[in-house]
């Protein structure tokens, strides 16, 4: 075996491994993304992206989670891949498929890059949730039953899907500790990303994100789509917001016009490196024996 070759890059610190398979052939099985994915073991990232030839459009992304399941979308890296492929091929714009569809990238000037994360999928059996229910405000509650601390989450499907709940105060939240518990309700048989937002004014929110797979991030470019989509559908925001999440600044629109969901942020290449050959044929080994790598 010989050393492969990867990509270290983040949007507003949600942060990446990328590995380009369009030359080099590797195959990603759960236990080498979680090995890959150990900060102490491995090189660490929040998602990984694997990145294939395709052959009308730029490129085929691929997602997954630090967990080792698969994500079917991420905004943020979207928006990391679409800046490498446009230094590398010197063009402003570039359409990536994704399990989502089509995403168009276009390089909105100093250093940001817009991403078309097409249209939102509301209906009760597309985010997906267990039960019918409206989901701009669907029956969950935390906390007393007359006096719950989280209650009638909006619900959205970006590729992956979404719980917003609006909240007073974000800071007043224990995210890493109501996190897992709502990710695994049993109203959300593919587990669920959960949004914290609070409304500073119709144009700007706070948004912190516990991730499906991946935990409390500096950044979530699909669930700040969702919580705009959400929160418009609350009838509480525009439809641009400026989204403040724990890395920076993301901005939303949906777009009335054809219900399409443009997000706008910036992204940077950290740097390129290698993985150790014996490492690689290491963790292998160690999966196909069940041991802490294993597949299952």
């Amino acid at each position: 075996m010989t050393g492969l070759g990867f990509v270290k890059a983040h949007g507003l610190g949600n942060d990446f491994v990328v590995i380009d398979r369009r030359e080099t052939p590797c195959p990603v099985t759960p236990a080498l993304a979680r090995a890959i994915a150990d900060r102490h073991r491995g090189v660490g990232f929040d998602q990984l992206i694997t990145v294939d030839r395709h052959p009308q459009v730029a490129a085929t992304v691929t997602f997954w989670n630090s967990d080792g399941s698969e994500s079917g979308a991420c905004g943020n890296g979207t928006r990391c891949v679409a800046g490498l492929l446009m230094t590398e091929l010197e063009t402003d714009a570039v359409t990536l498929k994704t399990e989502r569809g089509l995403l168009v990238c276009r390089d909105a000037g100093e250093g940001q890059i817009t991403v078309d994360m097409l249209e939102p999928r509301l209906e009760w059996d597309q985010i997906p949730l267990a039960e019918r229910m409206d989901t701009r405000g669907i029956d969950l509650k935390l906390g007393p039953i007359d006096a719950p601390t989280l209650h009638s989450p909006g619900c959205v499907n970006m590729g992956n899907p979404h719980a917003v709940f609006f909240v007073d105060d974000v800071a007043a939240h224990d995210i890493a500790r109501a996190g897992p518990f709502l990710e695994n309700h049993f109203l959300f048989p593919e587990r669920a990303n959960i949004g914290f937002a609070q409304v500073r004014d119709p144009g700007r929110i706070r948004l912190r994100v516990w991730e499906r797979g991946a935990g409390l991030t500096l950044a979530c470019g699909s669930g700040a789509c969702a919580a705009v989509v959400a929160g418009v559908r609350k009838q509480l925001l525009d439809r641009t917001v400026e989204v403040e999440v724990d890395g920076g600044t993301l901005t939303v629109t949906w777009r009335e016009s054809d219900g399409h969901v443009l997000m706008t942020g910036p992204w940077s290449r950290v740097f390129d490196a290698e993985f150790d050959a014996d490492w690689l044929a290491a963790v292998r080994a160690e999966a196909e024996a069940g041991g802490p790598g294993q597949a299952a």
